[in-house]
Parts: structure tokens; C-alpha cells; sequence
């Protein structure tokens, strides 16, 4: 608008430009002090939040004037909290009903040199988890729990697999008449026992435990087994290779006749194929024989189960893994056990061995 009045004359140029400039630098200097007043403002709030916090670090107050010497020096104690605060330890809880076995199993990992904690109160499972989580304590912790505080184990169960490495849940059950049986021996009082006896008391455990069982990585029926052989049973599931696939896998043959067993997973009924008792020959011989193995081989029906199972295995295994399963039994079931579910449960193991597993074979009832 005064352009024409001074002719756009050089002077009136240098005025204009001049002014110009003035009022951009005034514009800059309000600004960048009203930042710095925010700033200050946000720096004393976080500055009363850590005094404020019992185990906040002084040096946090002011940090912005610490020399480069003093921002590395808090940098790598920082970087040591993480490493203590990140996932440690490998936990195995040993659950389960009374007189089941628990403080056997307990006793067999002890020996294979995991640390020990029995009857450990639910409630301090998160104090264990936060002891392992320091550097130099202990790798590999076995906890045994059970009781009637069933809700807090639960509890103290997620809390752990929040914050450790790997944990693993044993479950340990046995028939009535068992149980009842070893509390009689023994002559202890059930945990559950009160005027309704022991029968009930085993009852109310059962179903108070069933929940807990649902989450359990592996469950062990006991009935049938010695000290030697819950022994054995507990070295195969917890004294494995650490560079074996992360899912154990077991095939187990039985006989119907004999019980359906109870600690599996996926059950298959070969009793449709022909069956070797019927050849005289045969009969006395068991799966493990190539003859026997050869007859149950050669009919169309067999290698058709087979291919099938391929399929359903090649979709199953990939997901049990990514779904963080740690152990898979597979049962094959014949009528006897000594060779239908025989011949079967060696060529599964070879299918499962071909797709990078190294499965354990069990023939339960081979020497019936």
C-alpha cells in the first residue's frame, strides 16, 4: 500500500525488508519461550512423579542435565533391569490328587537336579517367579502343589506362565479303590476328609482338581504303576534332550480287553484290520515279527488307514506345536495288544519320525 507513494524507491525496500525481518525474529523468540516454558512446566511434573515413587532412581530428576558420561552410565543399568525383568526359568508344577504321587515325582526330579519346592502355598508362586527371574539363582524349578486352594493355584498357575520361560504342568491321578487303598496303608488323613469319609473325600477333590487337570500339560494315571515305573515314566517327560522337537511324542499299542489307558491324547481302534490271532502260525508271535508284520501290511485297508493318518497327523502336529503343546501320546488299540495295535504304533512312530520327531514306542500289553 506505501509502494507508490515513495516510487518502490530502494530505500523504501530496505525499510520494508528490514521490518520484515524484525518481526519474524520477535514471532520466533515468543514462541521458542513458551515451548521452553512447556517444557520446564511437563520436565517439573514428571520431576514430582518420580519423587514421588518410592523405588524411582534420584538421577531420573533433572536428567536432562546429565552429561553423556552419566546418560550411558543409567542407559546400561536400564538394560540389566530388562534382562532380570525378562521371562526366566523353567517351572514344572506337580499337581494332582492326594496319594497320586506327587512327592514321588517330586523325589524323581529332584535327582534329575531341578530344585525342589513341596507343598508350596499357591499364594506364593509369584514370590518363587520373581526369585528365578535373578540372574544366578535357579534354571530349572519343580514346584508341588495341591490342597483345597485350588483358586489360588489357578492363579498363581497364569501368573507363572506370564512370566517364565516355559512352564509345564503334571498332573497326577489314580483310581478310587487306589487312592483309598494308600491312604489306608499309609494311615494319613486326606486333605478332604471330613464326616463324609474318605470315599468323599476323594470325590470332592477329584472334582475340585477337574478344572485344574483341563490345563495340564501332561497327565499320568498311576494306578498301575510301581515306584520304578512312575520313576521311569517321570525321567522320559522331564529328563529329555533340549535339542529334541519342543513336543515329545509317545506311541502307545494296547489291548481293549485290557483298559482303554487313560494318559493319552489321540486313540485309534485297529481292531477292522484282519487280525493275526486267527492264523495259527501267527498267533503265538507278536507284531514286532516281520511275518506278523507282513500279513497286517499286505491288505488294501491297512496302507489306506495309514495314508490317512498321514493327513490328519500333518494337520495336527504343526498346530499342537504352535499352540505350545509339550507332550502328544498317541494309543493304537487292538483287541489283545499283541499285534494289530503293535504292527500300527511302529509304522505311526516311522511316519512321526519322517516329520523330524523322535517318538518313544510303548507296547502295553505285548507280553499278555
Amino acid at each position: 500500500m506505501t509502494g507508490p507513494l515513495f516510487h518502490f524507491s530502494n530505500a523504501w525496500q530496505l525499510v520494508i525488508n528490514t521490518s520484515t525481518t524484525i518481526v519474524t525474529f520477535l514471532m520466533v523468540f515468543v514462541i521458542q519461550s513458551t515451548q521452553n516454558r512447556d517444557s520446564r512446566v511437563i520436565q517439573l511434573k514428571l520431576d514430582e512423579l518420580i519423587r514421588a515413587v518410592s523405588a524411582a532412581r534420584n538421577e531420573l530428576v533433572d536428567m536432562e542435565d546429565l552429561s553423556d558420561e552419566e546418560l550411558q552410565r543409567l542407559q546400561e543399568i536400564w538394560a540389566k533391569d530388562t534382562d532380570i525383568n525378562a521371562r526366566h526359568g523353567e517351572f514344572v508344577v506337580i499337581t494332582g490328587l492326594s496319594g497320586a504321587g506327587r512327592s514321588h515325582a517330586a523325589n524323581v526330579l529332584e535327582d534329575l537336579g531341578w530344585f525342589v519346592i513341596d507343598n508350596l502355598p499357591a499364594a506364593l508362586i509369584d514370590k518363587v517367579a520373581e526369585l528365578v527371574r535373578v540372574p544366578g539363582t535357579f534354571d530349572r524349578v519343580a514346584l508341588v502343589a495341591g490342597g483345597r486352594n485350588v483358586e489360588e493355584l489357578g492363579t498363581g498357575l497364569t501368573h507363572l506362565r506370564n512370566t517364565a520361560e516355559r512352564v509345564r504342568v503334571l498332573f497326577l491321578e489314580a483310581s478310587d479303590d487306589v487312592l483309598v487303598r494308600r491312604f489306608e496303608d499309609t494311615r494319613r488323613r486326606h486333605p478332604f476328609e471330613d464326616e463324609g469319609g474318605l470315599t468323599g473325600a476323594i470325590a470332592r477333590e477329584r472334582a475340585a482338581l477337574e478344572p485344574l487337570k483341563g490345563e495340564a500339560d501332561v497327565v499320568v494315571d498311576t494306578s498301575n504303576l510301581n515306584v520304578h515305573q512312575l520313576r521311569e515314566r517321570i525321567e522320559e517327560l522331564f529328563d529329555a534332550d533340549e535339542s529334541a522337537p519342543s513336543m515329545q511324542t509317545t506311541v502307545l499299542s494296547f489291548g481293549y480287553k485290557h483298559g482303554l489307558p487313560l494318559d493319552v491324547d489321540l486313540v485309534f481302534d485297529c481292531r477292522f484290520l484282519p487280525n493275526p490271532h486267527w492264523v495259527d502260525e501267527l498267533r503265538p508271535l507278536t507284531g514286532k515279527n516281520p511275518d506278523v508284520r507282513n500279513y497286517v501290511l499286505r491288505f488294501p485297508e491297512t496302507g489306506e488307514f495309514l495314508e490317512r493318518l498321514d493327513g490328519l497327523l500333518d494337520l495336527l502336529l504343526p498346530a499342537y506345536v504352535a499352540e505350545g503343546k509339550s507332550y502328544l501320546t498317541i494309543a493304537l488299540g487292538c483287541t489283545g495288544g499283541r499285534h494289530r495295535s503293535v504292527v500300527m504304533a511302529e509304522e505311526i512312530a516311522k511316519l512321526l519320525r519322517a516329520k523330524g520327531f523322535e517318538p518313544r514306542v510303548k507296547h502295553r500289553d505285548i507280553k499278555r
